[in-house]
């Protein structure tokens, strides 16, 4: 692991209990880092940090209940990451969902766009306080190559005309990601902030 020293650091990851996101929490946690893990199920996450503490009894985590496809989840796992630490050096928005038949979230958004962009755009928002308390914090959005397949059109985001297929409302939601990822950063950049 080419990862420098991250002791004194916390970070938050998404979908942490598997895939990408697992790796990410153990690496992180592996170079002294304190990780907060956002997970849906807390038995999945529970077994997740069990797994990592198995491998280093010293790992630093904490178990976050997360659950994207609800605005109402987002609030109270941003509340609770707020009672438990003062700043966030990175925030890994990596949970996502895959090729899906037709769904919606918990507000009426179709399932995939809900909870792999616009759930990460709202706990983006509502951490970026303690993302800015850092000294320089990071977010990172993670995508896919099946952003390619994605077209967004502005007037029929949740495929309610254009007739459902689900690579391509996958597609659009990595894309939404990629889009999310370049215009945070302009806004960033041009604010001055010692976020990135």
């Amino acid at each position: 692991e080419k990862i420098p020293d991250q002791s004194g650091k916390k970070f938050l990851v998404t979908g942490a209990n598997s895939g990408l996101g697992w790796e990410t929490a153990r690496a992180l946690a592996r170079r002294g880092a304190t990780v907060l893990m956002a997970c849906r199920s807390e038995a999945r996450g529970r077994e997740a940090v069990d797994k990592i503490k198995a491998e280093q009894p010293s790992a630093d985590l904490t178990l976050i209940s997360l659950d994207l496809a609800s605005l109402a989840s987002v609030r109270a796992a941003s509340d609770d990451v707020a009672s438990k630490v003062e700043a966030l050096d990175g925030l890994v928005n990596n949970a996502g969902l895959m090729a899906l038949p037709p769904m919606k979230t918990a507000d009426g958004f179709e399932m995939q766009l809900g909870t792999n962009h616009l759930g990460h755009f709202a706990l983006t928002s509502r951490l970026f306080p303690l993302l800015a308390k850092a000294k320089a914090a990071r977010v990172v959005n993670v995508s896919s190559v099946a952003h390619k397949m994605g077209k967004l059109d502005p007037d029929d985001l949740f495929f309610e005309r254009r007739g459902y297929e689900k690579w391509a409302v996958y597609g659009q939601s990595k894309l939404a990601n990629l889009l999310f990822t370049y215009e945070l950063d302009r806004r960033l950049r041009r604010a001055g902030s010692s976020v990135a």
